[in-house]
């Protein structure tokens, strides 16, 4: 079950080697106080996925703009995600749930089998804003994964946020 708008958002600690070239943890409570867009995807090196990040990255400033963070968030190692990032050019932290755990907490999990080809621990592509106070602001979990979060809704929240 994923979250909803009003619930309280699960910390957690996950790697990113991508924006430092270095293997640096980061948390949802590093951004503290702070407006956060968390965005998880399925699998770096995909088509959807590839045009998710590419087009957050290209516009990153308007959501600066809006007093807003944002990370990706997938089950790629910390090294495929920076291979990744490089050649796209993507420059928002991607952070490595290899193991899954923060998909779970956020209720964005495939079931075991349920992503192509029969892979298991694969997220769903998903949006998250976190506001200020830690809560959530909006979520939405796509069960098909070549669709894209309706970034429009996103933005509206984000300006609607004190």
């Amino acid at each position: 079950m994923s979250l909803k708008i009003g619930d309280l958002a699960p910390d957690f600690k996950l790697f990113s080697k991508n924006t430092t070239g270095e293997p640096k943890e980061i948390s949802l409570s590093d951004y503290k106080g702070k407006n956060v867009v968390i965005l998880f995807y399925p699998l770096s090196f995909t088509g959807v996925c590839t045009t998710e990040m590419c087009t957050i990255s290209e516009g990153f400033e308007q959501y600066s703009s809006l007093n807003a963070e944002v990370i990706g968030i997938s089950v790629d190692s910390i090294f495929s995600q920076e291979a990744w990032a490089k050649a796209n050019k993507i420059n928002i932290p991607l952070l490595s749930d290899f193991n899954s755990e923060v998909s779970t907490k956020y209720g964005t999990r495939y079931p075991d089998g349920g992503f192509v080809l029969g892979l298991n621990g694969v997220s769903k592509r998903a949006a998250f804003v976190v506001g200020k106070d830690g809560k959530i602001a909006y979520a939405e979990v796509l069960e098909n994964a070549g669709e894209l979060p309706n970034f429009e809704k996103i933005k509206e929240v984000l300006k609607n946020l004190k």
